[in-house]
């Protein structure tokens, strides 16, 4: 029997359209949860009084896929569901769907009047040897083989096995296989399962700023992280934390690659060694201040080929660069004039390298020498001394060279020149408050 008559309901149901209270505190009231109440007013305005009525109907197999297939097409709740065809109790409705899911249409008929036993009978386990026992074995091993097929096609995209993933190919192969082996086979609890379902049901909140995060991604071509997507996220107004934009990239199997070591020059004392006096200090306060050197080696066609930058620690920024097919000291001699062009009258600058040969040169000495540049190494053996351009040259690699296929060498300086024209313009910094180092650099004097 009701806990609520029908003049109880219906005297609720006039407290809440009148005004007086919410649903909230007519529940308070009475003693009852409030989501009853939205429900007794829901009904009362579908029905009237007869939707405030105890009812005990026997529901047809036939109107019971009514109702699953209204509910799956219209997007309706069950609430919504259950005042549309004046079903008394919601949680019917989500019974007949876990019914039709894992034992299919037929299970969905009444059951026949009369008194039945409580208790499901088991089904004998075939004996081993048996026909049966082969056929079982058989649809076991047929189960195994597409349920792990699809594992490794979605896992493949996904790059990780997910509850979601195992929960997605339970729903596909449901018509084909038990939903208790299929849920027994991926190990995962029924109500994950059941929880994933319902969500395929709901639109894709975040998919706007998914469909962002996948044009970033390929406009930078895979070398913006998580952290990088969602400063550009934030220049763009949309406030996000890094730990959404990492999940968020995880589902779209969106992520950057490795890094490889660099080319070490160092031969011995072949000439005079500076001291560090960077010392590790890498913060510039103004542009040409403090810049950084070293080379790095790429192997393409069977051959190899140099790379001499000049960094500003001010900004980060690549001042200018060489590329020669032998690590002659000419593809330093030529990287410096070129950076020379850059220094302005009254700047007090300091040049940092490794202790490679090029830099302990008579001539390469004398030429810092004779424009007032210090000299700074570091010290033997120690890359960290001069972390800023190691980690240019791993950034350089993993974004550009291990990510583009060249079809010669002359294609592959255009392609570099490009690349260093987008890492000055266009590829920001969290540390540069989002902006690029040309961006940085500009914003800053203005400021100033």
């Amino acid at each position: 029997m009701s806990r609520f008559s029908v003049k109880e309901k219906f005297q609720a149901v006039q407290d809440y359209l009148s005004g007086k209270e919410s649903y909230s505190e007519i529940g308070a009231r009475i003693g009852i949860d409030y989501k009853s109440v939205i429900k007794w007013v829901a009904f009362y305005r579908a029905h009237g009084m007869e939707g405030l009525a105890a009812r005990y109907t026997t529901y047809s197999k036939e109107f019971k896929m009514d109702v699953l297939r209204f509910m799956n097409e219209s997007g309706a709740s069950l609430l919504e569901t259950a005042v549309t065809y004046n079903i008394a109790a919601p949680s019917a409705i989500s019974n007949w769907r876990r019914i039709l899911e894992e034992e299919g249409e037929d299970a969905l008929e009444p059951m026949k009047k009369g008194r039945l036993s409580m208790k499901k009978e088991k089904k004998a386990t075939p004996v081993e040897g048996s026909i049966e026992a082969l056929q079982a074995e058989i649809q076991h091993l047929r189960m195994e083989n597409a349920y792990f097929k699809k594992v490794e096609c979605l896992s493949s995209k996904q790059g990780k096995v997910t509850k979601q993933v195992k929960a997605q190919v339970v729903f596909e192969l449901r018509h084909e296989f038990p939903i208790t082996a299929l849920l027994q086979l991926a190990q995962i609890p029924r109500s994950s399962y059941y929880y994933w379902v319902a969500t395929l049901e709901r639109p894709d909140k975040d998919a706007d700023v998914k469909a962002r995060i996948k044009a970033i991604y390929d406009e930078h071509r895979g070398r913006y992280g998580y952290r990088r997507i969602r400063d550009q996220l934030h220049n763009e107004g949309h406030q996000i934390n890094h730990k959404r934009v990492q999940r968020m990239m995880g589902e779209l199997g969106l992520k950057c690659t490795v890094r490889m070591k660099k080319y070490r020059s160092y031969k011995g004392n072949v000439g005079k060694i500076a001291p560090n006096v960077l010392d590790r200090n890498f913060k510039a306060k103004k542009p040409n201040e403090k810049w950084v050197t070293d080379i790095t080696e790429f192997k393409l066609f069977g051959e190899k080929v140099y790379l001499a930058p000049m960094l500003d620690l001010f900004s980060g920024e690549i001042i200018t660069y060489t590329i020669e097919s032998r690590p002659v000291y000419s593809l330093v001699s030529k990287m410096l004039d070129k950076a020379f062009e850059h220094i302005n009258d009254g700047d007090q600058l300091m040049i940092h390298s490794d202790q490679g040969w090029h830099y302990q040169m008579g001539p390469y000495q004398q030429a810092l020498k004779k424009r007032g540049i210090t000299q700074s190494m570091s010290r033997k053996g120690n890359c960290y001394d001069n972390a800023v351009i190691e980690n240019f040259f791993g950034i350089l690699k993993s974004e550009f060279l291990y990510r583009q296929e060249f079809e010669s060498m002359e294609h592959f300086k255009k392609e570099l020149k490009q690349y260093i024209d987008y890492y000055n313009h266009k590829r920001i910094k969290a540390k540069l408050k989002g902006m690029s180092p040309v961006q940085y650099r500009i914003h800053t004097l203005k400021a100033a």
